[in-house]
């Protein structure tokens, strides 16, 4: 393991500590506080998941899961089935095979979400992650209503050492796309990353932007490959998962990026996403600067959750 992953493996495992104390220690206290796995014990330990922001599809199916493996097994104490619960977490947030595809396949990429939520700063940090991959990346500044949208986004494009294509402050978002696309084209550009407006209260204007810049992307640059991340601020727990049902009414998402991990007891919201909504938690964010931004990695996240060093092997 690379000094610059323990680096995020230890900032990760800082970043979850009121999460683990919101969620571990009252699942820790189930495991010490019986002497039996009855219907009390299975009880206490769902709503501990589910006051833990894990959710209740998730937590249905991880003790579901746990109920199976704990009769398969002939488990008698609560403190032998701690790992088959970990386990069972870990497999409801597998990213899957193909999820980071785009970096193998000339791509563009919409980042949308709310404002606030840290979007703009997340296509700065993924074009930085993308350009040390050895790739070739372009960013269309398409959020034109943001006043300094722009400005954050090339101060971002320069730090990474990436080109910008920006529209004057107002202009349509679509035109700059068009500019963009245009230009990836014609520099054969690896990834392009579009940071897009970020208003959901007025939902049928947002559809119908997404759709013209959509149909723009459809003509200008047919048989791309296409990923549409949403950026959800972790810290407000469930209303990150209702944004996320919000967005996925008005695009086709393919992942997420889970940011400001850091410091917020409702980590375990990670988990509820996954499971809700079928839609895989691509990058989670930790803190301010680039390498604070991370591919997410179920094992290392359940890990740094339930404080397993990664040298201690897999659970």
């Amino acid at each position: 393991m690379s000094g610059e992953k323990k680096g995020f493996f230890s900032r990760l495992k800082d970043g979850l500590t009121k999460t683990r104390d919101n969620i571990v220690h009252g699942i820790d206290s189930v495991f010490n506080g019986f002497s039996a796995i009855d219907e009390d014990f299975y009880e206490e330990l769902e709503e501990i998941l589910i006051v833990g922001d894990i959710g209740v599809n998730a937590t249905t199916s991880i003790i579901e899961k746990l109920r199976v493996q704990v009769k398969e097994n002939h488990i008698k104490q609560p403190s032998e089935c701690k790992e088959f619960l970990i386990r069972s977490i870990k497999e409801q947030m597998q990213t899957g095979e193909t999820a980071y595809e785009f970096e193998h396949r000339q791509s563009v990429i919409l980042v949308i979400g709310v404002n606030g939520v840290g979007k703009t700063t997340s296509v700065g940090k993924l074009a930085g992650i993308l350009k040390d991959q050895g790739l070739k990346v372009l960013i269309a500044a398409a959020d034109t209503f943001r006043a300094a949208a722009g400005e954050q986004l090339a101060e971002w494009a320069n730090r990474a050492g990436v080109d910008i294509i920006k529209g004057a402050e107002g202009s349509d978002p679509a035109s700059v796309i068009y500019d963009a696309v245009n230009a990836a084209k014609a520099r054969d550009v690896d990834v392009l990353l579009c940071d897009t407006a970020g208003r959901l209260h007025n939902k049928k204007n947002l559809m119908e932007e997404l759709k013209k810049i959509n149909r723009i992307i459809d003509r200008e640059f047919p048989g791309v490959y296409r990923e549409n991340l949403v950026v959800l601020d972790g810290t407000t727990g469930q209303n990150a998962l209702q944004q996320a049902r919000d967005f996925g009414e008005v695009a086709d998402l393919t992942g997420i990026i889970l940011t400001k991990m850091d410091g917020t007891a409702k980590g375990g919201i990670a988990v509820a996403i996954q499971s809700e909504l079928q839609i895989p938690v691509k990058y989670i964010g930790v803190g301010e600067t680039i390498e604070d931004l991370q591919k997410f990695d179920s094992d290392q996240f359940v890990n740094a959750l339930f404080d397993i060093r990664p040298s201690d092997g897999e659970v």
